[in-house]
């Protein structure tokens, strides 16, 4: 029952680090940039959800709201100020831009925010489900966590492949110069990824914050590099890949401190990686290309 529930858990977080995935793979898939931001957009989400629930008394649907609406604005800035300038430069020069981005953010929070940790209250009011006389106990974060990941990749793909801008995506990924003589703004369609990833970075913002409701500057650091790694390792570009990655992750991480070591789980989980990519560079649902050179 132990296992089970520890299962559970790592299903759990691992959902968290599949829709923060879900914006690397997404942007990388379009753009063929990382967004290394990307885990500090998630910090400012739980922070406007936290400022929207406990300074302005709003129920928990606007601060989520409102978290969406503010990271996706930032995120259409950042794109348009950052990143628009570097689409023709080397990808180190990207690289680069994108983690000073990052402490950029990180050290605007300190000046607004400050450093002292707050407590997120949860934005989710469901109760905890209990099976086997209560031997096994799913929070209610853990359900909403594992449904609100599913419901999206699930959106996530429909509107991929199914609409006439998802069309338009997928045209910019295969072939930005060509996508742009047949009539396609690849401006718009890549400002429009970079909204969709952010939006989504305030949700994982808020489930995150909700499940380990502790919010400071650097509360979207480390869990930003996890999902990055998930995304890397389910095969970058690819949305099922992201929620793949993501999920495994959560369990190596959430089996590996309860069985091996709390102090090695971090550790545990890049060397997982490493071998993947050892074994398939392309990751677990990646789909190796050919350039002509």
């Amino acid at each position: 029952m132990q296992f089970l529930s520890y299962l559970v858990n790592g299903v759990s977080l691992g959902s968290i680090y599949a829709v923060i995935a879900l914006g690397y793979t997404m942007v990388y898939g379009i753009a063929r940039m990382l967004n290394f931001a990307h885990g500090d957009i998630i910090m400012v989400g739980g922070y406007v959800a936290f400022i929207v629930m406990t300074d302005l008394g709003l129920p928990a649907l606007a601060a989520i709201l409102a978290a969406m609406l503010a990271c996706t604005l930032l995120g259409i800035l950042i794109e348009r100020l950052a990143y628009r300038p570097l689409r023709a430069a080397p990808s180190l020069a990207v690289l680069i831009t994108a983690i000073g981005v990052s402490y950029l953010l990180q050290n605007l929070a300190l000046l607004i925010w400050g450093s002292a940790p707050r407590s997120f209250t949860s934005v989710v009011t469901l109760k905890p489900l209990r099976f086997f006389d209560g031997q096994l106990v799913i929070t209610g974060e853990a359900v909403v966590s594992i449904l609100v990941s599913a419901v999206i990749m699930v959106v996530l793909n429909l509107f991929v492949n199914k609409t006439k801008m998802g069309h338009a995506m997928q045209a910019v990924s295969e072939d930005r110069g060509a996508a742009q003589l047949m009539g396609i703004n690849v401006n718009a369609t890549i400002t429009l990824t970079f909204a969709i990833g952010s939006g989504l970075a305030a949700v994982a913002g808020v489930l995150l914050c909700s499940a380990y409701p502790s919010l400071q500057p650097t509360t979207g650091a480390m869990p930003g590099i996890k999902a990055f790694t998930a995304a890397v390792f389910g095969g970058i570009g690819s949305i099922p890949g992201a929620m793949v990655g993501g999920v495994l992750l959560g369990i190596i991480e959430i089996l590996g401190k309860a069985y091996i070591s709390t102090q090695l789980a971090d550790a545990i989980v890049f060397a997982v990686l490493i071998v993947v990519l050892l074994v398939r560079p392309t990751g677990l649902l990646g789909k190796k290309t050919n350039e002509k050179v």
